[in-house]
């Protein structure tokens, strides 16, 4: 997916492809839905957790980011894919909804999911 095709439209994200190798909080598919990440306080201290917790991770960077959207990039280590990782902070509902796709492939073999899981894990401590 290009990266004019990211970002929220109508307080939402790009829908996950019909493929295993995305997830979303905003999929009501069982294979790529997860919940959202809740949080306390304003939104621009969550966005700032969440920025540090990109930040510290191997690999991974941070190209876009505004009052309530962060966009990052991490390549794997072996093959060096890049996959896409968009979060977007829904004040009303006082949740952090995201979506994390390789940007080639079919299977990811659950690396999305498990980036999301662990950045979930970081920002609940």
């Amino acid at each position: 997916m290009s990266s004019e095709q990211l970002g929220v439209k109508q307080g939402k994200l790009a829908p996950c492809p019909d493929k295993p190798n995305c997830v979303s909080s905003q999929s009501t598919s069982e294979k790529n839905g997860m919940e959202p990440i809740s949080y306390n306080g304003t939104a621009e201290d969550a966005l700032t957790k969440l920025k540090s917790i990109l930040t510290n991770r191997d690999r991974t960077k941070v190209v876009e980011a505004d009052t309530h959207y962060i966009r990052a990039e991490e390549t794997s280590k072996l093959m060096k894919f890049v996959d896409d990782i968009e979060f977007y902070v829904d004040t009303a509902g006082e949740h952090i909804h995201f979506r994390s796709a390789s940007r080639k492939g079919y299977s990811d073999f659950g690396v999305n999911k498990k980036r999301m899981e662990e950045i979930k894990e970081a920002f609940e401590k």
